[in-house]
């Protein structure tokens, strides 16, 4: 209806003008290949992200100065803006790596603080009676660690992979790395092609919420009781 009424494809493209824009982009291989490439870097980001995450957050649970150290670090990386960083990222990395780099950033804080936390309310007897009994170290991470951070690993995953997601790709939009879907959102702005940009969006949504699900359904598989 506010196409109609502003009757410009310029400042806004309709449903039909967007739709017939994604079905031209999905005809070129460049489209399938920035599509391809930038789920891969945000893919790799993302578990980069997790695994670092998850490992320091264990490792600062065991050893206080540890916690202590990283406490700074990870306030910074969680303060300051994706823009700043991704200045950095080109400046220190290049642009193929933008995407990559950035969502590991945005996803590491978010897993350390929300392990660390549900390792903070493990409980303190089922630690000591694993100790009476010498569980091996296994066995204390699938029975007494993994059930105290389940939820809140679940949490930090279904936030932190959407929010990788959409770093990624606003990453892309700033560096302008070959085939991306930042750079055909950047070159859709350049040429006033609205309804590419409003294309390449949609895609971007899509591509987004099935990114969380996937993720969300193998790491519930993974830590399932």
């Amino acid at each position: 209806m506010l196409s109609l009424i502003v009757d410009n494809n310029i400042l806004l493209a309709g449903p039909y003008e967007s739709i017939k824009a994604l079905l031209v982009l999905g005809g070129t291989a460049d489209f399938w290949l920035s599509v391809l490439y930038s789920l891969l870097k945000i893919t790799l980001g993302f578990l980069i992200g997790l695994t670092l995450g998850s490992i320091l957050a264990a490792i600062s649970y065991r050893f206080k100065f540890i916690r202590e150290f990283l406490s700074p670090p990870v306030s910074v990386i969680k303060s300051i803006p994706v823009a700043s960083f991704v200045i950095l990222v080109i400046i220190w990395a290049g642009a193929p790596s933008l995407a990559t780099v950035i969502s590991a950033l945005v996803v590491f804080p978010m897993v350390y603080l929300n392990v660390l936390s549900g390792l903070d309310t493990t409980p303190g007897s089922l630690i000591e009676m694993a100790g009476l009994f010498r569980f091996r170290l296994t066995d204390r991470i699938r029975y007494i660690y993994l059930p105290a951070i389940r939820s809140h690993l679940l949490g930090a995953v279904t936030i932190s992979s959407g929010m990788a997601f959409k770093s990624g790709i606003a990453a892309e939009v700033i560096g302008r790395p070959l085939h991306s879907i930042g750079s055909g959102l950047y070159l859709s702005k350049i040429s006033l092609a609205t309804d590419d940009l409003f294309a390449w969006t949609f895609l971007a949504v899509i591509l987004s919420y099935l990114f969380e699900k996937v993720i969300t359904c193998i790491i519930r598989r993974l830590i399932a009781e």
